[in-house]
């Protein structure tokens, strides 16, 4: 705007720059000069003109460490005032190297906010008329109101194609578009292998137990949704226990509760070999978190991804770091569920007071709550549990987990297949009868970890 605004003081010509197309000057609308298309020749030009002008470089990031650029490049910064010229570096990612910092200043483009998605949908709403005269589109304004907060998260031009896609397909903007854009959405989060939109919230009824935590999280719905005035949104919970005693799923049911998405972040694909891009792999996924707000952010055996030790680098240290930052700083309603089997592992500046709102204990399902996993999952595979001995097969399964019964559930069945019969109690005691459970293998580890969350936690149930 500054560079087109020919005849005031403030004038100043206005550049582009490719490695395809050379160089073109944009406010005059002339044509490239392609003799300037090399990088270094691009620089000698600008630093010889040696007047007013803008000049945009447009992914000058994979030249950006050649010596004789940096050399170029800080000539130019050093002359920048007294010529009155301002060079943007643009690109997906740039890393100046340490002389340049000091001469430059880094800006982030913002996604659009709520404001500018509902000004994109509209764009392409009005070019889906002038295109097609006569056939206005029809719009549900419920559907466009949740097509607009659901493209939270994306760049303009990736909003500005959903949103052509959903109006395009049909001359509409209606309900049954939101499941496509939402799995077309995602799978563009989805793109780094960090970060992964879960389809399937679990509800806390398909779950066995759980009753101090359903309560919890009911108590804190509208918080989190901004309903209840004069209070602070939830943070966070962590979720400590027993493998395959439902800690995960009790992270999918979290957001089936509060009724918003759920993102997985995956600490083991954030490491990476090259310096600093670990940390930067984690500080986008927790900022497209905060995009999404409000929304779940589920953390899977976090124990793994910050677990700090004599033999680590120093890159655990720094995720921690960053990790614990974010935390402290956030002020977008993300909920932060991050479960654990390895309380050890856990560094204390993450488990102490403070940084979760509460620390819960996932232990072995009592006998009530095996009969009700064990009836769960009977009807998920079409059979009816009242032809079964449950409390038989409670007996059977004490010491058991969820996961150790259900995988229990399923031997029986394949076996009353392969005797071509249909499954009954015999069937599965026989099967929990030859399994050894968690609790009899580890159970000096179970034992430790159920004295430390005793007077430490609040159990789940």
């Amino acid at each position: 705007e500054i560079a087109t605004q020919q005849g005031t003081a403030s004038y100043r010509p206005l550049f582009r720059w490719s490695v395809t197309d050379g160089l073109q000057r944009l406010d005059l609308d002339l044509e490239a000069q392609q003799h300037n298309a090399e990088p270094a020749n691009i620089l000698k030009h600008i630093r010889s003109v040696g007047g007013p002008g803008i000049y945009a470089l447009l992914d000058f990031h994979p030249y950006i460490n050649d010596p004789v650029h940096v050399r170029l490049l800080k000539d130019i910064a050093i002359a920048a005032q007294s010529h009155n010229l301002t060079l943007f570096l643009i690109s997906h990612e740039i890393d100046l190297p340490p002389e340049l910092q000091r001469y430059s200043a880094r800006l982030d483009v913002t996604l659009p906010d709520d404001q500018a998605r509902q000004r994109i949908v509209q764009r392409v709403v009005d070019a889906y008329g002038q295109e097609n005269p006569g056939s206005a589109v029809e719009v549900d304004s419920k559907a466009l109101a949740l097509l607009v907060k659901n493209l939270a998260g994306l760049t303009a031009a990736d909003t500005e194609r959903l949103a052509r896609n959903a109006v395009y397909h049909d001359g509409a903007i209606s309900v049954s578009d939101l499941p496509d854009v939402m799995r077309a959405k995602y799978d563009l989060l989805n793109e780094n292998g960090v970060l992964f939109y879960e389809y399937d919230t679990a509800q806390f009824g398909d779950i066995a137990g759980f009753r101090n935590l359903k309560v919890w999280l009911q108590q804190r719905r509208g918080a989190l949704h901004a309903r209840a005035e004069h209070l602070d949104p939830p943070r966070g919970i962590l979720l400590i226990g027993v493998q395959g005693c439902g800690k995960s799923l009790a992270a999918k049911a979290a957001a089936g509760v509060f009724d918003v998405p759920l993102l997985r972040l995956d600490f083991a694909s954030l490491y990476n070999k090259y310096h600093g891009e670990t940390e930067r792999n984690l500080r986008e996924s927790l900022a497209t978190a905060e995009v999404m707000a409000p929304c779940v952010l589920w953390i899977d055996e976090i124990e793994k991804g910050i677990a700090t030790g004599q033999e680590d680098s120093g890159t655990s240290k720094r995720v921690l770091g960053t990790f614990l930052t974010w935390m402290a700083e956030r002020d977008h309603r993300v909920f932060v569920v991050a479960t654990a089997n390895d309380i050890s592992a856990l560094p204390p500046e993450l488990v102490r007071k403070g940084r979760f709102d509460e620390i819960f204990f996932v232990d072995l399902p009592s006998p009530t709550n095996r009969a009700d996993i064990l009836q769960i999952h009977l009807r998920r595979r079409q059979l009816d549990p009242a032809e079964f001995d449950i409390p038989q097969l409670v007996a059977a399964t004490d010491g058991f987990s969820g996961a150790e019964i259900e995988q229990g559930v399923v031997a029986a069945l394949y076996a009353a297949q392969a005797l071509r019969q249909p499954a009954d109690t015999n069937h599965l005691r026989h099967e929990f009868a030859k399994t050894k459970p968690l609790s009899v293998v580890m159970a000096e580890r179970i034992h430790g970890l159920r004295a430390w969350a005793q007077d430490r936690t609040v159990p789940c149930d």
